[in-house]
């Protein structure tokens, strides 16, 4: 059994530390106070097993607040009080330097929490860590300086969870859409060096690769790029092969037919559309940013985006082109083919490709073929989404998301047109709805309270945003110029303030959630999939849109409902609400909650009641939300993919599938790795050879919105275990 000590490390657990830091106590007590040895004996034992029932490793906090119950338990006031004593005085000495041990533990490795804190990053590499020693620091600064002390204590104890804050120091936001089209089409600068428009196809996704590295590394969050705006690119690519042609026939002198030359033309034009897309695959998979890690990046396929039917159609071509080199996947250390994270892909589902008399249904079986191998695209149906998302011009509008789930909600520039690229997240806040649950319903059921509690938590949240608002307002377009200054979202002066782009929804800020799930269960003893659990849900998720309709009137700024993708988070949700509430059955008993409003991951329901029901609470999480199905391997069963895409574009706007994509690098298995328990720690093992060394298996999972390959924290990975098939 293993512990984590305050310094992040794991190590296993040692009985002889509880006997003898009880028994230093005991010393001290007044000798008619003092315990017996076996007293002290079987508080270490009883200890040792409540330890053993939690299956996740306690941290040593955890650990202390056992004993104190224990001695308490014993009568042992006194012993009890002093030991109490020694803990606090010893946090103050540790609260005087507060980053040395887990930096120090960060370089060596061998601090779990930050080895598993994010499933893309792999803390070893140099550049992980500088990025994590530097997030220590600004956790540490965010938390001693910037923000308030309620959200500081509601956020170590898990109440809420403010984002990002080993960024917030500096004045970054979180996700974006770039504008591609903007900086390709009229230039742009990078490391301060002029990049005009470029003259073939194949420089474009140079380009944008340089691109999206700078933009990674000048915020935190994901960023999504739409292909339609390379799609200009073939064509110019198109007239230069074919001057090219000319020119050689004409020196050779040979004289080529109309039919002939074009031929060749489309032919050269697909070979170019083919390196540049596999630049675009490559490149985001190996570069690095300055965060230790590939760039977050989704590629957006929309073939209705496409200005004119010529434009369409060469969008088509590199949109198979993306999906066939997707398939086929990367090849790893040991030179076999297998998933990559990045980049995700999201292929739009509209009337031109959906059905099979559709001119463009063969990209959509691709695609499909490509989601049962790779787990991407994942999908969104114009149909629905252009009925959800309306502007103030009463037009519905299409677009991506940024990074796993994040939406803009619509916006109208002054011109009166709809505007998308360009546009950019402010940060999230996260409200545990699981604790403000249990706090209402600590002694019974009492849904007045819960009310009372969840709108004293939303005032909470809404202070912390806008911690977060003012921490960007006033910010200089100088910090980052390719955001600001060149193109990707905004064309602001040398020394402009970003400020204005905070208001009037031109940017959002997001209001989380997570664990409706269990909250609904705890309040009315009803599943979410029952009719009425499924009715206090929504009326839960009313109550969310209301309060941020009131402050967006209120400051003019666009607050928005965020189905958060917790990833490490629900482990430290997990655990927070085991210490503050104990062992709840169905609600606190998992070392995961779920996330923001899906039906839980135990559940079984059919993929399409499972979709079906979680449209209505999408409908209500206009600043992000995606549903999935988990999924068996679906590579011979191609029309049963299908199937569900269709049902997708008809009831859902934004959904993906669940799949499994591993290899183990010791004996070639190339089938599902198995989570199997081994010294109390949740463990990846290889069926087929017993091999459990994460350095030497190759795990692809949906981690909660996006893939991840680096591996989970136990709670995480509890919570893949899990996991039921919906098909």
């Amino acid at each position: 059994m293993k512990i984590i000590k305050r310094n992040k490390t794991e190590v296993d657990f040692d009985i002889t530390k509880i006997v003898n830091a009880v028994t230093k106590a005991n010393n001290a007590a007044k000798e008619s106070e003092r315990m017996t040895p076996t007293q002290i004996m079987r508080i270490a034992d009883s200890v040792q097993k409540q330890c053993e029932k939690v299956n996740r490793a306690l941290s040593v906090e955890e650990i202390q607040d056992l004993v104190e119950k224990q001695i308490m338990s014993h009568g042992a006031y006194e012993v009890a009080k002093l030991y109490i004593t020694y803990r606090y005085t010893r946090s103050l000495v540790r609260r005087s330097n507060t980053t040395d041990d887990s930096i120090l533990t960060l370089i060596e490795c061998n601090n779990e929490e930050l080895k598993q804190e994010n499933s893309n990053k792999n803390p070893t590499v140099n550049s992980v860590q500088r990025d994590y020693m530097a997030g220590e620091v600004s956790k540490d600064i965010t938390q001693r300086l910037l923000l308030p002390q309620d959200i500081v204590d509601a956020h170590n104890q898990g109440i809420i969870h403010f984002h990002d804050s080993d960024y917030f120091a500096q004045h970054m936001h979180n996700c974006d859409l770039v504008n591609l089209e903007d900086m390709l089409q009229n230039g742009t600068v990078i490391s301060g060096t002029m990049i005009e428009k470029p003259h073939s196809f194949s420089t474009a996704c140079n380009i944008a690769t340089q691109i999206i590295a700078q933009v990674a590394s000048n915020q935190y969050g994901g960023q999504s790029i739409s292909l339609t705006h390379l799609a200009p690119f073939v064509q110019v690519s198109r007239e230069k092969i074919r001057k090219l042609v000319d020119a050689e026939f004409e020196e050779i002198g040979t004289t080529l037919t109309d039919e002939q030359r074009d031929a060749l033309v489309e032919k050269r034009l697909r070979e170019e559309i083919s390196r540049g897309v596999q630049t675009i695959q490559y490149q985001v998979v190996t570069l690095l940013t300055t965060n230790g890690q590939a760039p977050f990046v989704t590629v957006f396929m929309y073939l209705n985006e496409a200005k004119d039917p010529q434009l369409k159609k060469d969008l088509a071509m590199i949109i198979e082109e993306v999906l066939t080199q997707r398939i086929q996947g990367v090849k790893n250390e040991s030179g076999v083919y297998v998933t990559p994270a990045f980049p995700k892909l999201i292929y739009v589902l509209e009337e031109d490709n959906i059905r099979e008399d559709s001119p463009y249904y063969h990209l959509t079986r691709l695609a499909a073929k490509c989601t049962a191998k790779r787990m991407v695209p994942d999908y969104i149906s114009e149909k629905v989404m252009l009925q959800l998302k309306v502007d103030k011009n009463g037009n519905g509008n299409c677009y991506t998301c940024m990074g796993c789930r994040s939406f803009l909600t619509t916006y109208v520039d002054e011109n009166g047109q709809p505007k998308y690229y360009g546009r950019f997240n402010q940060g999230v806040v996260t409200l545990n709805l699981v604790d403000v649950a249990c706090t209402a319903c600590s002694e019974t059921r009492d849904e007045e309270k819960f009310w009372k509690v969840l709108d004293e938590r939303l005032e909470l949240c809404h202070k912390a945003l806008r911690c977060r608002h003012d921490r960007l307002a006033g910010t200089l377009s100088d910090a980052a110029p390719i955001l600001w200054q060149y193109g990707a979202l905004a064309r602001l002066k040398k020394g402009e303030p970003i400020t204005k782009l905070l208001y009037g929804g031109y940017s959002t800020i997001s209001l989380g959630y997570a664990g409706l799930w269990e909250c609904v269960y705890e309040v009315t003893g009803k599943k979410l999939t029952e009719k009425e659990g499924e009715e206090f849900g929504l009326k839960v998720m009313e109550t969310l849109n209301a309060a941020c309709a009131k402050w967006k009137a209120e400051e003019n700024i666009d607050y928005s409902i965020y189905g958060t993708p917790l990833e490490s988070t629900t482990y430290k949700f997990a655990k927070a609400l085991q210490r503050r509430f104990g062992i709840i059955k169905g609600v606190t008993d998992r070392n995961y909650i779920t996330n923001s409003y899906h039906v839980h991951v135990t559940e079984k329901i059919d993929a399409f009641k499972k979709l079906s029901l979680e449209s209505k609470f999408q409908r209500l999480s206009p600043g992000g939300a995606i549903s999935y199905i988990e999924v068996p391997d679906m590579q011979n069963n191609i029309d049963a993919v299908m199937d569900v895409m269709k049902y997708i574009y008809d009831n859902i706007m934004y959904a993906e599938l669940n799949t499994k994509s591993d290899y183990c690098q010791v004996c070639g298995f190339d089938g599902e790795i198995k989570i199997e328990e081994r010294d109390h720690k949740l463990t990846w093992v290889c069926p087929n050879c017993g091999n459990d060394d994460e350095n030497k298996l190759n795990v692809a999972r949906r981690t909660c919105g996006y893939i991840g390959t680096q591996f989970w924290n136990q709670g995480r990975t509890q919570e893949i275990k899990e996991r039921v098939l919906h098909l």
